[in-house]
């Protein structure tokens, strides 16, 4: 019998992340790597395990994950979104506790774009009077 697996995507910042849960098997790699090594802040590593805590799967299903462009932090993110999407896919009922802790909105903040006669995004250069 083949197993089921679960494709979802995610996305936060400039990252990507590609997702495909698997039940029964509890391990947790993000490009090849388990999360604990991957995502050496345990912050971060306990952002993308609330999805399991909310739904009460943790040790029940585990993922393999291709994460790319962006941070450590955007790459959390989108695992942490991709992973909610794919237990959504998994089992329609984890809708509703996913949907009421706020793991199936898309973090939309961007970085702003650098204007130009600015330092940065809003910073300006030092004003002379004369």
């Amino acid at each position: 019998m083949q197993q089921q697996i679960y494709y979802a995507t995610g996305r936060r910042k400039t990252a990507t992340a590609c997702l495909w849960l698997t039940p029964g098997d509890p391990a947790c790699t993000i490009n090849g790597l388990d999360v604990r090594n991957y995502i050496e802040r345990q912050i971060l590593a306990n952002h993308i395990r609330v999805p399991f805590d909310v739904t009460g799967t943790t040790g029940k299903v585990g993922f393999r994950c291709r994460a790319t462009g962006g941070g450590k932090t955007g790459q959390a993110g989108a695992v942490r979104l991709a992973l909610a999407r794919a237990l959504i896919r998994m089992d329609a009922s984890l809708r509703e506790p996913l949907k009421a802790a706020g793991l199936l909105t898309r973090d939309a903040r961007e970085v702003e774009r650098k204007k130009y006669g600015m330092v940065k995004a809003r910073k300006r250069f030092q004003f002379s009077k004369r």
